[in-house]
């Protein structure tokens, strides 16, 4: 596997798992029928380093952003978004992308990093949870999943300070 920024022509492989997650309706508090211009602007809009993993073959099987979480006293907050190809799901390349883009926020200057809407149900709580975020707020039925119904979704926030137990970026 190798974990690198992204470059020109790497959108292309990431839209259809991206739009494939997002029609899904069950991770993500984006417009299932969010069109690929808009998809295109909020992955790899103005202000977002955008990251991606390939296999052993060369397949683009990941993708991750991190931008500010907020603006001006707040810009040393990260945020970012991580999806897997669901194909390529099982190997270990969300937990290996984690990793890298905590270290990498955290080189960027960033002092922590804050999740604004991780829906309950999500298996990626349990990783979010192992690698040290903790659910610092939780909003009740906010979020109308396709198989659950009402759920919540979690504001989940972990610090990057020097020390932390996340690799360097290579």
């Amino acid at each position: 596997m190798k974990i690198r920024d992204a470059r020109d022509g790497d959108w292309e492989r990431i839209w259809p798992f991206w739009r494939q997650i997002v029609r899904a309706g069950e991770t993500y508090a984006w417009d299932p029928d969010t069109t690929e211009p808009e998809a295109r602007a909020l992955w790899t809009g103005p202000g977002r380093r955008v990251f991606v993993v390939t296999d052993g073959s060369g397949a683009l099987v990941a993708s991750a952003y991190v931008k500010a979480n907020y603006g001006g006293p707040a810009a040393d907050l990260a945020n970012a978004g991580f999806m897997v190809d669901p194909a390529h799901a099982g190997h270990g390349y969300g937990r290996a992308l984690a990793e890298h883009v905590l270290a990498a926020a955290r080189a960027d200057g960033y002092r922590a990093m804050v999740f604004n809407a991780v829906v309950a149900t999500n298996p990626a709580v349990h990783l979010w949870s192992s690698l040290g975020f903790t659910v610092v707020g939780t909003i009740p039925d906010a979020f109308d999943h396709p198989r659950h119904g009402r759920v919540a979704l979690h504001v989940m926030q972990r610090t990057l300070q020097e020390g932390d137990a996340v690799t360097d970026p290579a």
